[in-house]
């Protein structure tokens, strides 16, 4: 092992005292009545928005390999987690080692074929034995329906995903991707017949809705993430859009061209980026 790899592997020790300072000055800055205003301002409720944000500030990180960026971004995701233990121990409810020793307790009990005797030698093992041991896990807790585990604030594509693979679970399913394609078009037909029939807001959105469904379950089928799909179609409209406009001299020459030749510019962009 060289002198560089032997730096960058953090022995346990260290990593559990690094993360023990940071829960530690996070406990000084909620402590009262010196801590920081700001932070003893804070609630469970009002840094949730802060968490959504980070997590979409790794993904952002771990699309480009930046790497540095992304070691910055997984701090401040941990920030968040040791936020919402140190507000919940103040509350008397749970503490950041209570989270710690609950993780690792699951992750060795959903493991059983590397701490236990199980044998697992496929990743389909591996999932069919985790979920297994979840649905013991879950043996005496309160009956509930199958998508209630299924929480309601997620992004809406995501769960899309999360409904229709709880779903297939009993059955509940497409038998392939073909009867998928077949129903995004009928639902597209349902929702030109809306446009033409009655023009109404609220049945064309929820008939849009349908629409957008189906697709997440389509991209369930085939294996894709349309969250990230999405955000990689986002981005490639963002590079070709900026190539364009500075085809064609700037945001303001950009407005002056008319749609046909911005039609000119966009296959433009687009040859010159096959090319490339």
């Amino acid at each position: 092992m060289g002198e560089m790899t032997r730096k960058m592997v953090a022995t346990q020790a260290g990593v559990a005292e690094a993360v023990g300072e940071a829960a530690a000055v996070m406990a000084r800055l909620r402590r009262v009545p010196d801590g920081c205003p700001w932070d003893l301002e804070q609630t469970l409720d009002s840094i949730k928005p802060h968490t959504l944000e980070e997590v979409y500030e790794v993904f952002d990180a771990i699309d480009r390999r930046a790497w540095g960026e992304l070691k910055d971004e997984l701090g401040d995701l941990l920030l968040q987690v040791l936020f919402y233990a140190q507000i919940a121990n103040d509350e008397g409810h749970f503490s950041m080692e209570d989270v710690a020793r609950g993780l690792t307790a699951k992750l060795l009990r959903r493991h059983p074929h590397i701490f236990g005797e199980v044998v697992a030698e496929t990743p389909e093992a591996v999932i069919s034995t985790w979920e297994r041991v979840k649905h013991e896990e879950k043996a005496g807790a309160a009956p509930a329906g199958l998508l209630d585990g299924v929480p309601r604030a997620m992004p809406g594509f995501v769960e899309a995903v999360k409904l229709g693979s709880k779903a297939a679970k009993v059955g509940f399913d497409w038998p392939d991707a073909a009867g998928l394609f077949a129903k995004v078009e009928e639902e597209m037909a349902e929702v030109r017949a809306e446009l033409t029939e009655s023009d109404d807001a609220a049945r064309v959105e929820e008939e849009f809705g349908d629409v957008l469904f189906t697709m997440a379950n389509l991209a369930r089928h085939l294996k894709v993430d349309p969250e990230q799909a999405l955000k990689k179609a986002n981005a490639k409209f963002r590079r070709r859009f900026g190539a364009m406009e500075e085809s064609a001299g700037g945001e303001a020459a950009l407005r002056r061209t008319d749609p046909v030749q911005l039609e000119v510019l966009w296959a433009k962009v687009k040859r010159d980026e096959a090319a490339a």
